[in-house]
């Protein structure tokens, strides 16, 4: 048996075990692009119920879970998150009014939580998270009918995770290509493994995030290139990549030897294929020329530091001004009201032009917890409020709200991306019934087609391409269709590529990291590639992360 005291410590093991792990659970997110990674999700989500139980004791085992689950709830982000509250709430549920557990009662839990969640997903896909779950449920059952002690349960619980975790590729075609399992699969595993340590050898396992104690040349120069970034003597920032000329016998010395007349803070590794350089310097032009001496440019970057560090210090004051206190709660004095989830000043500017009461700051790499949508619409002073969430990650944890809401209705609208939001925004009619509007905002919705220009967050191999990190990707309604070098002619060729015959309208959204000429370069060039009737907008979001958000219509 357990007690309360046991379960908390293992659920604050459980949370420490994925956090010391959640590099290598989100490295093993098989898309290259940059997005809300698995194993922050989770560690984010269950460390939220480990907050809550580390300011007591732990009472009742039955007490305990449900403290647990509801600060998970509220916790949770991005849909491995999600599920993840699911699984202890049902688990929550299955232990309510109980002092102590036994082994066959915290297998019974186990298996409402796993039923929770596959309800909870509208299509549940085996080779993930759901089937670890399952599996090690089952597992657990069969030991529970041998052995009601917790640790042999838990232990089968834990050997069932692993066995169904090492599956997960032959369910899912795309993790065996990659060579990877499940990153919520193995997630899970962690959370039941730092419990295990608990209900074993009564041992929390420390909190502490991993570190790699031989970093790779890549991690190397990154790290070594950033310990410059502080002081500015020199105005440009030049990065490059050279590819070796077999044939050319010059020592890379040399180039260190001239990079070092030119400039500061030089960082310069190589090995037989490539030299990889980092230098600040008032002559950029003349550090590649040096460069070429050695072979071919594989990638080049000049950033004008003195540029990003005085809109650095202007942001930072922006940031300053707008900075507001917690969302106080508003009465729901008016019938409808929106809720948006967006990140860029410009795009929240945009939703709340379009009438959204509030924008919560989220979108990919930031998927925001089911507490920070909550907090928005009891915010929101409406009897009716509509959520969108923009993003597919978002859905679920803004779905988890609806039944944390008692003085107002709640209805999610399941936007997957801005460009979706926006057009459901716009096809509101305050004339219509809630009920109409809602169809009509996801018939609009469904019928824009979303492009994205982003780059590769890591190396992989994705639909018969091989990436590399720092490709720059282009991606029509999330598949890859282009990759390249250059951010216009990606989002250029991939503009072209969406458009047909009944397109009307479409909408460039550039991001934070896109300057106002690229923008406009890449403007003229759509504009001048397709048809003069179709109406082409420019527009600033200021979002991160996609340095282009393309809107067909």
């Amino acid at each position: 048996m357990i007690n309360g005291t046991d379960l908390r410590n293992a659920i604050i093991s459980g949370a420490n075990n994925i956090l010391k792990h959640k590099t290598s659970v989100n490295e093993l997110n098989i898309f290259p692009v940059p997005d809300g990674d698995t194993g922050t999700n989770m560690s984010m989500t269950i460390s939220a119920a480990s907050t809550e139980l580390a300011k007591a004791e732990g009472g009742k085992a039955g007490d305990v879970a449900h403290t647990a689950a509801s600060a998970m709830l509220r916790g949770a982000r991005g849909n491995s998150g999600v599920i993840l509250s699911l699984l202890f709430r049902g688990f929550s549920k299955g232990v309510e009014g109980l002092d102590e557990i036994a082994g066959t009662e915290l297998v019974e839990a186990l298996s409402l939580g796993v039923e929770a969640a596959y309800k909870a997903v509208m299509k549940p896909t085996e080779g993930t998270i759901l089937t670890v779950a399952r599996v090690a449920c089952e597992k657990g059952k069969a030991a529970a009918a041998v052995n009601d002690d917790v640790v042999y349960v838990w232990s089968a619980v834990c050997d069932g995770a692993k066995e169904a975790l090492a599956h997960t590729p032959e369910l899912l075609p795309v993790l065996k290509k990659a060579g990877v399992v499940d990153a919520g699969g193995q997630g899970l595993c962690y959370i039941f493994e730092g419990m295990l340590s608990v209900l074993r050898d009564n041992t929390i396992i420390v909190n502490e995030v991993e570190t790699d104690s031989k970093p790779s040349g890549d991690d190397f120069f990154r790290n070594a290139a950033a310990e410059f970034d502080q002081v500015i003597h020199f105005t440009y920032c030049t990065e490059f990549i050279v590819g070796r000329n077999h044939e050319c016998q010059k020592d890379p010395a040399e180039l260190r030897a001239y990079l070092q007349t030119i400039g500061d803070s030089l960082v310069l590794v190589d090995d037989d294929e490539i030299i990889k350089v980092h230098v600040h310097t008032e002559e950029p032009g003349n550090a590649l020329q040096a460069g070429l001496a050695y072979g071919q440019l594989l990638t080049v970057k000049i950033e004008n530091m003195k540029e990003q560090h005085r809109k650095a210090a202007e942001e930072n004051e922006k940031s300053k001004a707008k900075a507001k206190a917690p969302l106080a709660p508003a009465d729901p004095v008016e019938e409808v009201g929106f809720v948006a989830v967006a990140t860029g000043e410009g795009l929240k500017t945009l939703f709340a032009d379009l009438g959204c009461a509030q924008v919560v700051s989220g979108g990919q790499t930031m998927n925001p917890s089911t507490e920070d949508i909550l907090e928005a619409i009891k915010a929101t002073p409406a009897k009716t409020v509509l959520v969108l969430p923009n993003n597919k990650n978002i859905i679920m944890a803004a779905e988890q709200t609806i039944p944390l809401v008692t003085d107002r209705k709640v209805i999610v609208l399941p936007t997957r991306t801005i460009p979706q939001g926006l057009s459901a925004m716009l096809a509101y009619d305050p004339d219509a019934v809630v009920e109409v509007n809602t169809v009509n905002m996801m018939n609009a919705a469904s019928g824009v087609s979303t492009g994205t220009v982003t780059f590769a967050a890591r190396d992989s191999e994705f639909g018969g391409h091989k990436i590399k990190q720092g490709d720059i990707l282009g991606l029509n309604n999330g598949k890859m269709d282009f990759i390249d070098k250059d951010i216009v002619r990606t989002c250029t060729r991939l503009t072209r590529s969406m458009v047909n015959r009944n397109t009307s309208f479409i909408t460039i959204i550039y991001g934070s990291d896109v300057t106002e000429a690229q923008a406009n370069e890449a403007y003229e060039r759509i504009k001048s590639k397709v048809n003069s009737n179709i109406e082409v907008t420019l527009v600033n979001g200021g979002q991160p992360v996609y340095y282009f958000i393309i809107s067909v219509e």
